[in-house]
């Protein structure tokens, strides 16, 4: 998994985004779902989406990672209010430092496609899930638009269709996957309920 380019590192460190990403783009995200109490976010960045997580349910506890140690340490400063329920580190995530069946919720915001190896973050983020819980995001499509976004920055990325996403979820242990192309074909929103031992 790459790092994050420069401009990249900007926009996940400026008030703007902190912002959008709390009253705006969290809750269209979540799309009323049911998440916690033990949540992971999977490349938070600078933690903005975790912040206004936290802060919104006070009966979650949140590990954010990422792979930048710059993002780490921002996040790591923005969290500090919550105490113990907020947790940083840096990981990568095609390989998760964490056991089988942790957390009840994983979050996914925008990511996957930085990871250039998305197929195994998705299946990783699934084995770190309890039977039952959600792997709940979003992620941008692979759309001319994006593309010459993710070329101009000079951004390490793996665009992907909403045709390869289903794909890659049918194969997935979950029985109920949820994917929804927004934002004019420019993202897919998802949500992925881990297949229980019953299902």
């Amino acid at each position: 998994m790459p790092p994050m380019a420069p401009s990249e590192l900007r926009v996940c460190r400026s008030a703007a985004w902190g912002a959008l990403a709390g009253r705006v783009v969290l809750p269209w995200a979540l799309h009323g779902e049911r998440i916690g109490p033990e949540v992971l976010e999977i490349g938070s960045g600078a933690g903005a989406m975790a912040e206004e997580l936290l802060a919104r349910h006070r009966d979650v506890r949140l590990a954010a990672t990422d792979l930048d140690e710059t993002m780490v340490a921002d996040a790591e400063q923005r969290l500090a209010r919550f105490g113990d329920r907020a947790t940083v580190r840096r990981a990568d995530a095609t390989g998760l430092p964490f056991g089988d069946e942790s957390f009840d919720t994983v979050l996914s915001f925008a990511m996957l496609h930085h990871v250039i190896e998305w197929e195994k973050a998705l299946a990783e983020a699934l084995r770190v899930l309890r039977p039952g819980g959600s792997l709940v995001g979003y992620d941008l499509l692979a759309t001319r638009f994006n593309r010459a976004v993710h070329l101009v920055d000079r951004s390490p990325h793996r665009l992907f269709s909403f045709g390869e996403l289903r794909a890659v979820v049918d194969d997935l242990p979950v029985d109920r996957a949820v994917l929804v192309p927004g934002l004019g074909g420019l993202v897919a929103r998802f949500s992925l309920r881990k297949r229980g031992p019953s299902s």
